[in-house]
């Protein structure tokens, strides 16, 4: 008995691609009944501002072979089968192995993702042909149990004028979740090291300018009912669901970008890939610019260097990294030993 398949046809810079999309029905989001090929055609509506966002630069691939109430994994080295025109780059981990990763060229790339049953997608924040540094500085507002949403939006408009002082200009999208992630677009001149040290010093200044609202502690016991500025996703080969990036939540939302005056009634729940391509097209997309005018780490490092110089050293990394110079120690605070 043949398979079902369908074919979907995929406009980009090179024409069209006719991609063909097997088991088209099979439910991925059951609360709403939407399908591999929903997901399929959102991706098509999408992708050229998919393609602007995430586009030119490595991959890592969230998958879900049966749904999002099924078991995912994360896909980092490309799947087996790709069509000859989808490329790869090879990108150097923490553990100083090196891989290759998808790299999407054009929508039809996107799609052929899908196909292999992607919902999440998460870009580098680097360029496939300069892997080892950013373009792209970013960070990461979490709302912590007893925040939400509302709590990360005044966090994301003081982090702009932090930002601004520091001679970046910044943009915004939705996590599509609770969250908001807040870019600026950097010259690609530091590696992931510099780049994080940055993030590290726009966050403990923001935590000054908001200590009621705002944290920087990696520990979860030590965070209280605070946003948390999660410094660690600025590290080589840690990475966010992409701008237009559906998640896998009940609703089907996306990492939508926004307009900053669009930011203080924004409800994250309305983004979603039943939603997203009709606005696209009636408001454009609010990041086709971001990469125009870039800027630089520079004030960002010189903060950095104040503050260690008062005393506030590095920050803790992942534990799955390889122990950092000057990191303090892996180890929660209520586990720690006290002093006899």
């Amino acid at each position: 008995m043949a398979s079902e398949a369908t074919t979907l046809t995929v406009k980009g810079p090179h024409g069209e691609r006719d991609m063909r999309i097997s088991s088209p029905s099979r439910v991925l989001w059951p609360e709403l009944g939407l399908t591999k090929l929903d997901l399929a055609r959102y991706i098509a509506d999408v992708g050229e501002a998919f393609v602007a966002a995430n586009g030119d630069r490595p991959v890592s691939l969230q998958r879900y072979p049966e749904g999002i109430d099924g078991e995912m994994f994360f896909s980092k080295n490309p799947p087996k089968g790709a069509p000859e025109f989808v490329r790869s780059v090879k990108v150097v981990y923490p553990s100083a192995r090196s891989h290759p990763q998808l790299v999407i060229d054009e929508p039809a790339a996107a799609v052929w993702a899908v196909q292999m049953n992607t919902i999440v997608f998460h870009p580098w924040p680097s360029r496939a042909g300069n892997s080892d540094n950013p373009d792209q500085l970013r960070i990461d507002l979490d709302p912590q149990p007893g925040t939400d949403f509302d709590d990360a939006v005044p966090a994301a408009l003081e982090l702009r004028s932090v930002l601004a002082e520091a001679g970046l200009t910044a943009f915004i999208k939705t996590s599509g979740n609770r969250g908001l992630h807040v870019f600026a677009p950097i010259e690609p001149t530091r590696e992931f090291l510099d780049v994080r040290h940055a993030v590290i010093a726009a966050a403990r200044e923001l935590e000054r300018r908001m200590p009621q609202q705002i944290t920087t502690n990696w520990w979860k016991e030590e965070r209280g009912e605070r946003v948390f500025v999660d410094f660690n996703q600025a590290n080589r080969d840690r990475t966010m669901a992409g701008a237009y990036s559906p998640r896998a939540l009940a609703h089907a939302p996306v990492s939508c970008p926004l307009e900053w005056d669009e930011l203080e009634t924004a409800d994250p729940k309305q983004f979603t890939i039943a939603t997203v391509p009709d606005r696209l097209r009636t408001i454009g997309d609010p990041w086709a610019d971001m990469h125009a005018s870039p800027g630089t780490i520079d004030v960002l490092l010189k903060w950095w260097e104040r503050d260690l110089a008062a005393g506030l050293g590095e920050m803790p990394f992942p534990p799955d990294y390889p122990k950092m110079p000057g990191e303090p120690p892996r180890v929660q605070p209520s586990r720690a030993k006290k002093p006899s």
